[in-house]
């Protein structure tokens, strides 16, 4: 089976070759092997226990693979630690929230940009005319990404005080903030209502038309099939289907192992 890849002579920005992870006898992931272009929203489904997470999870570095290797805009991610992967360009959330309650929203988002500031300890310790305008602008394009995911009005309030969709949402806000040519979104959707998941697939695609790519695992597949251009679907570690949702849920396989024959999972 070709890797899965669209656009035409569009450049691939992820390649995974013959990607497994095993845990001892247990193999989570067998020769995964999937392309995706630089631009796009794609979707990355199956049943429970299929090894998606973990696929996000050795993606950024979290896990080390068993076997095959993972190519990043030209780059061998293969052995580099999250922290320097994220610098390259991916960025993720995950299934549990991980945001800092007690702080602000904007405060986490400004935990998430540390990495690409710049300042010198004396400008630090001096506070600095220079170091107070760099700091201005730091304010602002955290409150620019929040309000990306509609959060600006709530900048100031404490994390742990915002309901749980506003809280996913405030983790796309900081996985932003790194700057990603691609987002990879563990299950956003999970536990939001059906206003808060229509809000949330048009953040997706302002993203997308910002050009940004995003990779989403999701279980909800009507919020796959309308926003995603084309989906893997992994089994038991392998990938049994990628293609449109309209060949995924015509897919006799897929029906056969996830969706069930409403295709509605």
């Amino acid at each position: 089976m070709p890797p899965f890849a669209t656009g035409g002579c569009e450049l691939n920005v992820l390649t995974l070759s013959s990607l497994s992870k095993h845990f001892g006898g247990l193999r989570v992931l067998e020769k995964v092997t999937a392309s995706f272009p630089e631009r796009g929203i794609f979707g990355v489904i199956g049943p429970n226990g299929a090894g998606k997470t973990t696929l996000f999870n050795v993606i950024t570095g979290l896990q080390t693979p068993s076997a095959g290797t993972i190519d990043f805009s030209g780059r061998r991610l293969n052995g580099m630690r999250p922290h320097e992967i994220t610098r390259l360009g991916i960025a993720r959330t995950f299934q549990n929230i991980r945001v800092f309650k007690e702080m602000s929203l904007l405060e986490n988002v400004l935990v998430a940009m540390a990495g690409k500031q710049n300042h010198t300890t004396v400008g630090l310790l001096l506070g600095s005319a220079r170091f107070r305008a760099a700091e201005r602008r730091e304010r602002e394009m955290a409150e620019e990404f929040l309000n990306k995911v509609g959060l600006a009005h709530k900048a100031l309030s404490a994390a742990g005080t915002l309901p749980y969709g506003e809280q996913r949402r405030l983790e796309i806000a900081r996985a932003l903030a790194t700057g990603p040519k691609l987002l990879l979104l563990d299950e956003p959707a999970a536990g939001m209502n059906s206003i808060e998941k229509q809000q949330l697939l048009d953040e997706i695609r302002k993203l997308h038309e910002s050009g940004i790519g995003v990779l989403i695992i999701e279980h909800d597949m009507r919020f796959v099939m309308e926003i995603c251009e084309e989906i893997t679907v992994l089994n038991f570690g392998q990938v049994i289907a990628r293609g449109t949702p309209a060949e995924i849920r015509g897919n006799a396989a897929v029906i056969e192992a996830y969706l069930g024959r409403d295709g509605s999972e």
